[in-house]
């Protein structure tokens, strides 16, 4: 069995590479945008907006994710959001620190090894826990034929709490809005035996516990 590494994109390679991805994913399968080129900054060693990690499978390439930190929470009216029944804007601002999850994607040959989305999540946690953030959020296409959602919603627990019809990306689909509260994922699954709860809260135990002493949250990184 090959074995699967998450690096952070800093690199020119890592960048050239996770730029693959995005290309053979998003542009030529998908056909979601035109052009991957522009997609990951040059330079992103300390950059506090946004973070690249890329998932290789031995040597290969297999999948990238996008992180970006306080995103807005509030849309455009031009992408008409429709939010679920008790949820607004202040309630969603009150519960803690986001970071967005986008340009999420796996290589197709490499889908069926859920271990790889597996270990990206679990990068991504890593990262943002040491920096104080409280909560994932991110948008899914609803009925597109690889959209994560199922992956998300019953795996990892994301919640719905809304929709929109127009985004970023070329596609058609309603964007359906899901967030994860990161201590309620972790007192979930942390006392679980399931290897794949094992596999995503591995190497994260110290970091989460020593932010998150009660339920009222992490410890802000200032």
């Amino acid at each position: 069995m090959s074995v699967i590494t998450v690096t952070k994109v800093l690199s020119p390679c890592d960048r050239l590479e996770a730029l693959g991805v995005i290309e053979e994913v998003f542009v030529r399968e998908k056909q979601w945008m035109k052009d991957a080129g522009e997609q990951i900054p040059e330079f992103l060693d300390g950059n506090p907006e946004y973070s690249w990690f890329l998932a290789r499978v031995g040597d290969q390439p297999a999948g990238v994710m996008r992180l970006y930190y306080d995103p807005s929470l509030e849309l455009p009216e031009t992408c008409q959001v429709k939010f679920a029944p008790g949820i607004d804007l202040e309630t969603l601002q009150a519960a803690g620190r986001y970071v967005e999850i986008g340009r999420f994607m796996i290589r197709p040959q490499f889908r069926r090894q859920h271990r790889v989305a597996l270990r990206l999540m679990r990068a991504a946690t890593g990262e943002v826990v040491e920096r104080g953030y409280t909560h994932f959020i991110t948008d899914v296409f609803e009925g597109e034929e690889h959209s994560p959602l199922n992956f998300h919603t019953r795996v990892l627990g994301f919640e719905v709490i809304g929709s929109h019809l127009f985004g970023e990306l070329n596609c058609s689909s309603t964007r359906i809005i899901l967030t994860l509260d990161i201590i309620k994922l972790y007192n979930r699954i942390k006392d679980s035996r399931s290897r794949m709860y094992q596999e995503l809260v591995e190497g994260l135990r110290g970091k989460i516990e020593s932010r998150c002493g009660n339920r009222r949250g992490f410890s802000p990184q200032v």
